[in-house]
């Protein structure tokens, strides 16, 4: 597959390194620095792109400037691009009602479009922040993309003596690293810690995800992002994990059948 990334600062660049360094290794992955500000509007956006891009089979849009998304259906035309993702990590980078437009544009020239909110809810056939599953449409090219890097996925191996992590294998790291990072600092810790403490991990790990409260969610992309990691390692380490049952005071057990 050959990737385009476009990219305003480190955030895109940690990302970039990442899929280089952990991607399959017939990915070809090439970048674009965007321009740092542009006009609030933009009437012709390839006044603003370079004379030439190279041929790109999917789009992958890391940009931190609102109006690189009015140049991305030029971008998938110069290229041949037939997919693009770009995810929602901060609302000030692409707005939502922004993201809506891009998808549209794109359908008009028969361009697949995902939008991620936050890029790590990203699956092969939907995107799922706080266990709500959002269908769309789907392209074997993102679906190829998200094999590898979207919503965290792990595989654990316990040891059932001493009930600690002895390995958190990844499976989906997201784009950024943040599983792997989470992965190895889990190795040792104890099953009925893990969760929370992959929550913390994610939090020392510098994610890029907005820290405005985000009115879909009621709650800010960087803790939605946080919680679909402690979801990922839940799911894990499903069959390890201890249920714990809470008794009223004063509950009395009876035999009582009515």
């Amino acid at each position: 597959m050959r990737l385009l990334v476009l990219v305003t600062g480190e955030y895109g660049w940690r990302h970039v390194d990442n899929i280089r360094r952990h991607g399959p290794p017939g990915w070809r992955v090439a970048t674009w620095e965007t321009p740092k500000a542009l006009p609030p509007v933009l009437d012709y956006p390839e006044d603003y792109l370079p004379e030439a891009l190279p041929p790109t089979d999917l789009i992958l849009s890391l940009a931190e400037v609102k109006g690189v998304a009015e140049m991305i259906p030029e971008i998938a035309q110069m290229t041949g691009a037939q997919a693009v993702i770009a995810p929602i990590d901060n609302v000030a980078w692409l707005p939502v009602g922004l993201a809506r437009q891009l998808g549209e544009w794109l359908a008009r020239i028969g361009v697949a479009c995902v939008t991620p909110k936050p890029f790590c809810s990203l699956t092969a056939t939907h995107t799922d922040a706080l266990r709500r599953r959002t269908p769309y449409q789907a392209h074997p090219l993102i679906a190829e993309f998200a094999a590898h890097f979207g919503q965290p996925a792990f595989r654990a191996e316990v040891d059932e003596r001493t009930r600690q992590i002895v390995a958190l294998d990844v499976v989906r790291d997201a784009c950024c690293g943040c599983a792997r990072y989470v992965a190895e600092r889990l190795r040792g810790t104890p099953v009925d810690e893990a969760i929370e403490a992959s929550g913390l991990h994610h939090h020392h790990y510098p994610c890029q995800a907005s820290m405005g409260i985000d009115p879909q969610y009621g709650d800010t992309l960087m803790h939605v992002s946080g919680n679909i990691m402690k979801d990922a390692v839940r799911d894990a380490l499903g069959p390890y994990l201890q249920t714990h049952y809470v008794r009223p005071a004063g509950y009395v057990e009876s035999d009582d059948p009515t």
